[in-house]
């Protein structure tokens, strides 16, 4: 029996609400080339129940419940181990698939790449409203070589922030460091810009997944993440100049006024967050300022927040919809949502 040329990979835990309308945008599109690895993290809800029933009318799904959580960067991983394909695309367990994307996916991996990176539309989470209709701002598909590492790094580091737009060579993962990358929640990341870069690269600019934006299992966790360890990896990786690493992220985000006010509006800073991240780390009048915007009324802070995307920033339909499904939105807030 031939191998298949594609393994979508979806690494899952807690998602029996939402899995099954991401495999119905997968399992149309499937032809004999392709198959479907799925790695369950040991989810205690329904997703089991769930995937009985697809199993039973789509019986060559690969189904792989753990008796244990390796966490998104190990499931991740166990999912690339168990995949046949010569190509594996780290699909997520919540967002949908446009028509015909994986006939464009195998288009493209014909072989002259090793990675191939899949732009995203983002939209509300029940997909009733679009918030950016490109993730990459990119019009037209770029192919980047081992010489363009920098430039690759630093136009396309930031949106590779969402794993569900990798497709990489299965060998070329299997050859490089993983569990260096194990709790960082962005394993895809550790391995595509570890040295030495990836030789071959295509970025496919039209958008073939649909981002469910605002569902993310570590929205909790926010803070920590996008002001710590988001940044930490991308300016750990040496082979690239700080001023690429910049264009990707602020090395210290967490000192960022507008961004810890941004965070206090959404219900994502506050005392605790102040104490655990960033009380040792300041001094002084400054330590004095993240204190006092931790203490800010968070509803006030929404308020403001919201008024400023509608007033300077029309563009941020994504930071405005985080804000109004904020508990400290108030129906000015949503109100100011609606007018945008």
């Amino acid at each position: 029996m031939d191998l298949p040329k594609l393994s979508i990979c979806i690494s899952t835990y807690n998602r029996g609400q939402f899995i099954g309308e991401t495999l119905d945008s997968i399992l149309g599109q499937m032809v004999s080339d392709v198959e479907l690895v799925i790695v369950d993290g040991a989810s205690p809800d329904n997703t089991p129940e769930v995937m009985a029933q697809y199993l039973l009318r789509y019986p060559e799904i690969r189904y792989f419940r753990e008796q244990e959580n390796s966490g998104v960067d190990g499931d991740y991983d166990k999912a690339v181990g168990y995949a046949r394909g010569k190509y594996c695309w780290l699909m997520t367990d919540d967002d949908l698939l446009y028509p015909k994307a994986i006939s464009r996916v195998l288009e493209s991996i014909n072989g002259a790449f090793d990675l191939v990176v899949v732009n995203s539309e983002i939209r509300n989470i029940d997909f009733s409203r679009v918030l950016k209709t490109r993730f990459l701002k990119f019009a037209s598909d770029r192919e980047y070589t081992a010489k363009d590492g920098e430039k690759f790094f630093s136009e396309v580091g930031n949106c590779l922030s969402f794993i569900g737009g990798v497709v990489i060579k299965r060998n070329l993962w299997h050859e490089r460091d993983r569990s260096s990358y194990y709790g960082t929640l962005f394993i895809h990341v550790g391995v595509i810009f570890q040295h030495p870069p990836i030789n071959r690269v295509k970025v496919i600019a039209d958008p073939l997944i649909i981002i469910r934006y605002g569902n993310a299992m570590w929205t909790s966790r926010g803070f920590e993440i996008w002001m710590f360890k988001w940044p930490q990896l991308i300016w750990s990786f040496p082979d690239f100049s700080d001023q690429s690493k910049s264009v990707v992220c602020s090395k210290e985000p967490w000192r960022l006024i507008k961004k810890l006010i941004l965070y206090r509006a959404t219900g994502g800073y506050a005392m605790s967050e102040y104490h655990h991240f960033i009380e040792d780390k300041t001094k002084g009048l400054s330590r004095g300022m993240y204190m006092a915007i931790a203490m800010f009324p968070a509803t006030i802070a929404n308020f403001l927040a919201s008024l400023y995307c509608v007033c300077m920033n029309r563009n941020a339909r994504s930071g405005l919809y985080e804000l109004s499904r904020s508990r400290h939105a108030t129906w000015a807030s949503r109100f100011l949502t609606r007018f945008l």
